[in-house]
């Protein structure tokens, strides 16, 4: 059987996708060339996206790459609406990932209490 998916996920997808490709194709800021945009939360109006990124280069200090996309984020959203011609192109919000910094620290107290057994 087929799953189905809603307007806001289809959306979400294609929009996480799109600014994944713009970001390492069409930017070309320091800030942004190891980030990852790894998830995406909309409104149920579609008027606001809240996409949370995560970078292992600048993982100590989260403002570099957050100051880049708030830099970039007008030329991302031409870019999106451009890319996926919708009429009214979503606010984009950054906000960091903490999922990846956590598996690195769950992973690192797993690997440090199979040394002290």
């Amino acid at each position: 059987m087929q799953k189905e998916f809603s307007r806001s996920q289809r959306m979400g997808s294609l929009i996480l996708r799109t600014l994944n490709e713009v970001i390492h194709r069409d930017v070309d800021d320091p800030a942004l060339q190891d980030i990852t945009l790894s998830d995406i939360e909309l409104s149920q109006d579609l008027s606001i996206a809240k996409i949370y990124f995560s970078s292992l280069k600048y993982e100590r200090d989260m403002e570099i790459p957050y100051s880049g996309l708030k830099r970039a984020s007008s030329f991302l959203r031409k870019k999106l609406g451009s890319a996926i011609k919708v009429r009214h192109v979503p606010e984009l919000r950054f906000f960091h990932d903490q999922s990846t910094a956590k598996s690195m620290e769950i992973s690192e107290l797993i690997k440090n209490s199979n040394k002290s057994k």
